[in-house]
């Protein structure tokens, strides 16, 4: 296929253009800067200059394309409201484009909605919010399968994780901890975060581009979770920091933007995508991914 990627210069599109490149497939990666540019090109892809938040930019490439991978996102969390609202409307600019062509559209949204909708339990494919940031997005290209897209969403664990992870949830959680001389969890840590190495989730973009069915959801997990004072303790064994459990209401002072979400019990399942995909987890695991050098060289 010839596949339009955004965000194709991105954390996630770093991997996601060299599998698909791999594969067979053409890719063409829009890129709204020069330094996008020049990183997009050098991975092997088509350059397309433009801007995620202004379709006009990049519509007739959409129409030239066989397929369409969207992972562009205002990872900035400075107005976390804002980044949803505008990734809600180029997520519709995409999917109305593509509408009655029969082409696939694969996008992305967290776990993490689960969780804050039914903490606790085990997220399933199938489960669904019936709103909230991202969750929206989800289900309008979800619902784009009644019109003709082979659309499908990727549910990506809050931490994923690889040599390729420079500003996600992994590298902010050293940070803080460095920076406050201790790693924290709030309560007693149980609560559980799922994780998955970036090149695995490549994968999954990959085979869902290529034959998932439309309106499915997928689910972007190693495996179910691993409890938070883990991930804590990983971090602060490899800092020489001691660990410490915070309460709930501190978390916002100790974790800035991530004080809402920490404490969420986040288990989530992927029999669903295993089946769907023949997909199955194969590089490194988020706990010994975290004792690798690569997250601790400093800035």
């Amino acid at each position: 296929m010839r596949v339009f990627v955004t965000g194709a210069s991105g954390h996630i599109g770093s991997a996601v253009v060299p599998e698909l490149l791999q594969a067979g497939h053409q890719v063409v990666g829009l890129a709204r800067t020069d330094a996008a540019a020049e990183r997009t090109a050098a991975r092997g892809a088509e350059v397309h200059r433009g801007d995620v938040f202004d379709p006009d930019s990049y519509l007739d490439a959409l129409d030239a394309a066989d397929g369409v991978i969207h992972l562009a996102y205002d990872h900035s969390f400075t107005d976390m409201a804002d980044a949803a609202a505008k990734d809600l409307s180029a997520t519709k600019a995409i999917g109305e484009r593509l509408v009655g062509t029969g082409k696939p559209l694969v996008t992305t949204a967290g776990t993490l909605g689960l969780a804050r909708h039914a903490p606790g339990v085990l997220g399933l494919e199938e489960h669904t919010v019936h709103a909230g940031p991202r969750v929206d997005a989800e289900n309008a290209v979800i619902a784009l399968a009644e019109r003709g897209v082979r659309s499908s969403v990727v549910r990506l664990a809050p931490l994923v994780h690889s040599d390729l992870d420079h500003h996600g949830f992994g590298p902010t959680l050293i940070r803080i901890a460095r920076e406050k001389g201790v790693a924290a969890y709030v309560g007693d840590g149980a609560n559980r975060w799922p994780a998955l190495n970036t090149r695995d989730a490549a994968r999954i973009y990959r085979l869902a581009l290529e034959s998932a069915p439309g309106g499915t959801r997928l689910h972007g997990v190693e495996n179910e979770g691993y409890a938070f004072r883990l991930i804590a303790e990983t971090i602060a064994e490899r800092l020489g920091v001691p660990t410490a459990s915070i309460t709930a209401d501190d978390a916002a002072a100790h974790f800035g933007f991530l004080g809402f979400v920490v404490g969420a019990d986040n288990p989530t399942s992927n029999a669903v995508t295993r089946k769907t995909l023949g997909w199955e987890p194969e590089h490194v695991g988020l706990i010994e991914d975290l004792k690798q050098e690569h997250y601790f060289v400093e800035q």
